[in-house]
């Protein structure tokens, strides 16, 4: 990293701090942790596109199923459900694997023609209506099991941090099965493959009660830090409180703000280490090589789409990290929050604005876009305000300007990501 990059950093770094004096330390705070997960899931982003060209715009659905892994490790198991239709749910899954595999051994075994059509058409059929008639009773029976707080069959109990592994073993999971569906052909179709698996994962989240509570949200994840009434009933920290002349609620506040900071930090700092020795590895130079000339790379003997798979994997694996990290500091999981506005589109505008290519500068971009997403609405509120001052009350011009405030973080992200195409078309900080 160059002093120009460091600087650049440490400018990011001012605004943040300057939040901190000019507003408030907790809402600079809210922006450093957020930052930190924008720029964990804009290095998973990276991985794909800068390394390896390929272009994934299921974001949101990967980052989704990562906060589905915390939920399902960390949420305590409702024995009640369990009771009443886990075996059923757990057999229904079965079978529908059961079914899938036996429609692929249909179709290698069968010799082609109208006979292997029709086995397997009659083999699905049939295995659909088994699947349901085993699965959705077990689904009507936990959903019916005290919906109003729990309805689903919740998780395994166990510490939350162990959820974040987990979710990013379900991206991973869900990226090779779009990789071994999607790699190897044009680019626009792995676009089409994972838009429309982020949509249909996304979707199951909504419906799926049983798994995780639908629209009705998963509330009260378990937190890896201290719970901030906990804090304030602390007879050592109610004094450093004291010492330090805040009041006990902020001061509470803060500190696990600190605590989540410190341990996205550490997470942040490990991926950065990993991801700057793969770069600088001869897999990096294998992957950009790809990038660069596929046909090239495969006359040398490097096979293309087995690399495309590893390296898809690897970053839908660290957006799915993020997601899990997410819903852990959000102590929820809400999944009509899951937009592509916000879960794909900004994480580009992240990576392009960065830097394509350059680890360090994928995380410039999610410190600064992030940012800028969060303080230009205020911002804007605070100048259309002012330029409306002098307007009578009631004036259709001033309740107009007023209103176009909702809009000011989608022109800023458009001017910023043009700004910085026109003057840095490699990014803030360019691959080297």
């Amino acid at each position: 990293m160059t002093g120009r990059d460091a600087l650049l950093f440490l400018a990011v770094a001012a605004l943040i701090a300057g939040t901190g004096v000019m507003q408030s330390w907790n809402s600079a705070l809210f922006i450093l942790n957020y930052g930190l997960i924008s720029a964990i899931m804009a290095l998973g982003v990276n991985m794909q596109w800068g390394y390896a060209g390929l272009f994934n715009v299921g974001v949101m659905g990967f980052t989704a199923l990562g906060g589905l892994g915390a939920i399902l490790v960390a949420m305590p198991p409702v024995r009640e459900a369990w009771a009443a239709g886990g075996l059923g749910v757990l057999g229904g899954l079965a079978i529908g694997l059961g079914v899938i595999a036996g429609a692929i051994w249909l179709w290698r075994k069968l010799p082609r023609g109208r006979l292997r059509g029709l086995a397997l058409v009659g083999w699905l059929i049939a295995g659909f209506f088994v699947y349901r008639a085993v699965f959705d009773p077990a689904v009507d029976a936990i959903e019916s099991v005290n919906p109003a707080a729990t309805g689903y069959l919740g998780g395994m109990g166990l510490p939350v941090l162990l959820g974040w592994p987990v979710g990013a073993l379900l991206a991973a999971g869900a990226a090779w099965i779009i990789g071994k569906t999607a790699l190897g052909l044009r680019s626009d179709y792995l676009a089409i493959a994972t838009l429309g698996i982020a949509e249909i994962t996304i979707a199951i989240l909504k419906n799926e009660d049983w798994l995780s509570r639908g629209v009705k949200n998963v509330i009260g994840v378990p937190r890896p830090v201290p719970y901030e009434v906990d804090l304030q009933q602390n007879p050592d920290f109610i004094a450093l409180a004291d010492r330090m002349g805040m009041e006990v609620v902020t001061a509470s506040t803060i500190a696990v703000k600190l605590a989540y900071a410190g341990l996205f930090a550490v997470v942040l700092v490990l991926l950065i280490w990993l991801t700057q020795a793969a770069l600088n590895s001869p897999w990096g130079r294998m992957m950009r090589a790809i990038r660069d000339n596929e046909i090239a790379a495969e006359a040398m003997g490097k096979d293309v789409k087995a690399r495309h798979l590893q390296v898809f994997i690897l970053g839908s694996a660290i957006c799915g990290l993020a997601g899990a990290m997410m819903v852990t500091y959000d102590s929820q999981l809400v999944p009509s929050a899951y937009q592509p506005l916000r879960f794909t589109f900004l994480i580009w505008v992240m990576v392009i604005v960065g830097g394509s290519g350059n680890n360090f500068g994928a995380v410039l971009g999610g410190f600064l876009i992030w940012f800028l997403w969060v303080q230009v609405e205020p911002a804007g509120t605070a100048f259309m305000t002012f330029v409306t001052s002098g307007m009578a009350e009631g004036s259709a011009l001033k309740e107009h300007l007023m209103d176009s405030v909702a809009h000011m973080r989608l022109l800023t992200m458009g001017v910023v990501l043009l700004v910085v195409l026109r003057f840095f078309p490699r990014g803030l900080i360019p691959e080297r």
